[in-house]
């Protein structure tokens, strides 16, 4: 496994190995961080967000350096960027100064598809490509999922939001295909979700009551503005009456569904503040996850040692 470009490109066999490691990870960074094997401290990494993040961002520094790893920032308002350098030629540079993995977050769709084409001595890692995937926040989903449920094809998940430009409903939707799940629904404001959904295999929910009656786990997201160019919803008070999780829709539920968010949440939007950090929540559990499965990641791509 050289890169991590996106869910579709790897097994079911790949997937379950990444998770299994991932838990083992995840009870050493809950439990025994100061023992967690450095097998990665003769590696470099270097972090290219060209888009804001916290999670991903913070979440892949943290894991490289309980690896060991040397970890390099780049900031792209200070680089030769702004001088006319494109990204290709931005990445072959730090190529040739030997780097050995790029995590790479990029508003252009398919960006880490030409650069693992281009550069044939360092590893990609797709920490988010426009609306196309979002492998690692998958991972760390279904991660969380497992813990909490055992096993993953029997989960009936509710993704509601923005499907349309969200590559975190189409990683997990993928995903969750390949561990043979069919129990996957969405919902949202009708120009927001994809015409080609059916074509995924997922159920098109009418209601946010046929959501609540249909799921064990309700995950929210946030409406993408910053890759939309028009208004696809009337406005956030709508969408919270009409899309949002509110405190009034689960009295209703007689029943216990579970809460995942990818972040950053829009207090009052996709869900009340109340909800957020509620007894069914599980948002912070997929934060530990993250560090967790990026770690696993790192070790499947940059050591022979899988196991410890």
């Amino acid at each position: 496994m050289k890169h991590l470009i996106g869910i579709k490109d790897l097994s079911e066999n790949e997937i379950l190995s990444i998770l299994e490691l991932g838990e083992t990870y995840r009870e050493k960074l809950i439990n025994d961080r100061n023992n967690i094997p450095q097998i990665l401290k003769d590696k470099v990494i270097a972090n290219l967000f060209f888009e804001p993040s916290t999670r991903t961002r913070m979440s892949f520094e943290i894991a490289s350096s309980l690896l060991g790893a040397k970890v390099i920032n780049f900031s792209e308002n200070v680089s030769s960027i702004q001088k006319g350098e494109t990204r290709l030629d931005t990445l072959k540079t730090i190529e040739a100064m030997k780097v050995d993995a790029v995590v790479i977050r990029s508003s252009i769709s398919g960006l880490p598809y030409i650069l693992a084409r281009d550069l044939k001595d360092v590893s990609i890692i797709n920490a988010g490509d426009g609306s196309h995937e979002h492998p690692s926040q998958a991972l760390l989903d279904a991660l969380t999922l497992k813990l909490k449920f055992g096993n993953l094809n029997r989960i009936k998940l509710s993704i509601v939001g923005d499907i349309l430009f969200s590559r975190v409903a189409r990683s997990n939707i993928i995903l969750m295909k390949k561990l043979g799940n069919n129990n996957i629904m969405v919902f949202g404001p009708s120009t927001l979700i994809p015409r080609e959904i059916e074509t995924f295999g997922v159920k098109i929910a009418k209601s946010f009551e046929e959501v609540i009656e249909f799921s064990d786990v309700i995950m929210l997201l946030r409406i993408q503005t910053e890759r939309q160019n028009s208004a696809y919803v009337p406005s956030t008070r709508e969408y919270k009456k009409f899309w949002g999780l509110t405190e009034d829709k689960l009295r209703s539920i007689n029943k216990d569904i579970f809460i995942m968010h990818p972040g950053p949440v829009n207090r009052e939007v996709e869900i009340s503040s109340n909800i957020i950090y509620c007894d069914n929540s599980l948002i912070l559990d997929q934060v530990t996850s993250g560090v967790a499965v990026r770690m696993s990641i790192l070790t499947h791509i940059l050591s022979s040692t899988l196991k410890f």
